[in-house]
């Protein structure tokens, strides 16, 4: 979980916040009430992975509180945009920062994208043991990294005139700004459901799951606040709000410029790392709705010695390929990203709803229901109506692509 949550953007992008709420406490603040709420969301599935522990996840709890129309529109976005596009974007991330070490240009970049994701896919492919053993492995490096750059930046005097420096006299931060930041650090804890998808490939699921949501939410958090701690503290803010590579930046200031590509590298790692879980998960969310007649049957096939959902792993490779190959994950990504959040806020109103209905018998239940998870249904809904407002054309777009997924639906039905 952790592994797929810490990908490229904490070490590349952290000025989105920063010039929402241009303030270091603040900006420590909107990090850790997105951690928070991520910390409830995770409830919510921990209770729904406890009472479901079926393969599939978000696919197989919306369709037991809902319908399995809903179900089928969550797998529909994700095999056609939501999770293909981010494996697309991260796999192209990766390929980038590979740039700093071999000479690419854009036919290049986007053949070792595809080769990335060609690679996991063949991991995965044999097995969920050796796929999980390599996150794993990546994801241990990847912390002990973050907690080496925390205490690098606490403890080292910086090299360069750069850091500190006069203060920067800013207004008090509006309520309208730091609800704004929440929502964009929301989408840096993006991934946190998807350990839900391998539940019945899981030993022991009804404990695994929710004691990995809990304890992954709260390692990402803390790492999170201990990076945006380190650049604050040896970055003015200026260079703060407008930094595109801020680990590496602060790490100039920090060693000097050399450090700049041994940022590169771990942003390579760690973007490696997530790419794993993202292969990882996708495809067992396939093989369910196939096994449901609710997708291509051919996807329900399992590798007779592998007992991997081999074919819908192949699919996904596929797809996410073709839209690292055409560029196209941009446009359809950024439309229908937000819209995950819609189903995020169903899932909450989902446990309360599911408290009152009678057979329902979680192995595990979450505190504060139903005052946590109405908490969340609020923000969620926030996130999404302040899309539309922002961007009320590609919101139109991104809905109407989900939409797209209920004729699919019933023609699948019929």
């Amino acid at each position: 979980m952790v592994g797929t949550i810490i990908g490229s953007s904490i070490f590349v992008q952290a000025s989105e916040i920063a010039n929402l709420v241009p303030h270091s406490g603040a900006i420590l603040l909107a990090w850790a009430a997105a951690g928070v709420l991520t910390l409830i969301g995770a409830l919510v599935c921990a209770e729904l992975a406890s009472a479901y522990p079926r393969t599939g996840g978000v696919y197989v709890y919306l369709k037991e509180i809902y319908s399995p129309t809903l179900g089928f529109l969550w797998g529909w976005a994700m095999i056609w945009t939501m999770h293909s596009g981010i494996l697309a974007a991260i796999a192209t991330v990766f390929a980038r920062y590979a740039g700093n070490f071999l000479p690419l240009d854009d036919v290049t970049t986007r053949a070792v994208a595809v080769a990335a994701i060609v690679v996991l896919s063949a991991i995965n492919y044999v097995g969920v043991k050796f796929g999980s053993g390599v996150q794993s492995a990546f994801t241990l490096v990847k912390v002990l990294a973050v907690f080496a750059i925390i205490a690098v930046g606490l403890l080292v005097e910086p090299r360069s005139s750069v850091a500190g420096g006069a203060p920067v006299m800013f207004e008090p931060v509006p309520a309208a700004n730091f609800l704004l930041a929440v929502g964009a650090g929301l989408f840096a804890f993006g991934g946190w459901h998807m350990v839900t998808y391998t539940a019945e490939e899981t030993v022991n699921p009804t404990q695994t799951i929710p004691r990995s949501l809990m304890i992954g939410i709260a390692v990402v958090t803390v790492s999170y606040i201990g990076l945006n701690l380190v650049y604050t503290m040896n970055l003015p803010m200026q260079a703060v709000m407008t930094s595109t590579r801020i680990a590496a930046d602060t790490f100039e200031v920090l060693i000097g410029p050399g450090a700049a590509r041994a940022i590169s590298a771990l942003v390579m790692f760690s973007a490696f790392g997530a790419l794993n879980g993202i292969v990882m998960m996708g495809p067992r969310v396939y093989y369910q709705m196939a096994q449901d007649g609710l997708f291509f049957k051919w996807a329900s096939h399992l590798e007779p010695s592998f007992k991997t959902p081999d074919r819908a792993i192949i699919l996904q490779a596929i797809v996410a390929s073709v839209l690292v190959a055409t560029g196209s994950y941009r446009a359809l990504f950024t439309r229908v990203i937000y819209t995950e959040w819609i189903f995020f806020a169903l899932l909450a109103l989902g446990v309360v709803l599911m408290r009152k209905r009678p057979g329902y018998a979680p192995a595990w239940r979450m505190p504060l229901v139903p005052v946590a998870p109405m908490l969340f249904v609020i923000v969620s809904l926030l996130i999404v109506l302040n899309q539309i407002r922002a961007d009320w054309q590609n919101a139109a777009i991104g809905l109407a692509i989900v939409a797209t997924g209920i004729p699919a639906y019933y023609l699948w039905r019929k």
